[in-house]
């Protein structure tokens, strides 16, 4: 991602910072803005549906009443198009703890500005997945291509790309740890 790859100056390798990317102060503010909305929709999801809290999900439903998160939705008819059949045929216990570990890893990473990198290929997969379950481009949809879920793919990969994490965030202090930046791939 070119945003933070390595540079060279003076022979010593440096990280561009969001100051790089983004020179507007309220480019910055706004894009920080941004990944703790886009964060706080995935924590919330993990919430709502690990506690009960009434909203998408009731406390009946909760995961710690022994509600089923993903096997709810993919069984539900809101899994529809072509794929159907394969979503509903992955519904298992198995996809409750891996769609929860992604809402969870997902939100807190881009709340607290870390891992924007893992966090926006993770959270993309699970938007693009669950925009493949809903199937949107059958008639009667709001919109067959661009809905809420590539909307947030993209805040995600925009938050990485942008070195989203340093404003308002534990962005450059994650990228300063000796482990990141052995491992480019965690920033």
């Amino acid at each position: 991602m070119a945003t933070i790859t390595p540079t060279r100056t003076s022979g010593t390798a440096e990280t561009r910072t969001h100051d790089d990317v983004v020179t507007s102060v309220g480019a910055r503010r706004t894009l920080a803005a941004l990944r703790l909305a886009t964060g706080f929709i995935f924590l919330w999801a993990f919430l709502d549906k690990t506690f009960g809290l009434g909203y998408s999900t009731p406390s009946e439903n909760a995961w710690v009443n022994g509600g089923a998160p993903s096997q709810g939705f993919l069984n539900s008819p809101a899994v529809i198009g072509p794929f159907q059949g394969f979503f509903q045929g992955i519904a298992s216990p198995v996809t409750d703890v891996l769609f929860m570990l992604g809402m969870l890893g997902v939100g807190a990473a881009v709340m607290l500005g870390i891992g924007t990198r893992v966090a926006a290929v993770a959270g993309t997969a699970i938007m693009l997945m669950m925009w493949a379950a809903e199937w949107p481009l059958q008639s009667g949809s709001t919109n067959p291509l661009v809905d809420y879920h590539i909307v947030y793919a993209l805040a995600l990969i925009l938050v990485a790309f942008a070195a989203g994490g340093d404003t308002w965030g534990l962005g450059r202090w994650w990228k300063s740890l000796p482990l990141v930046q052995k491992n480019r791939w965690l920033v």
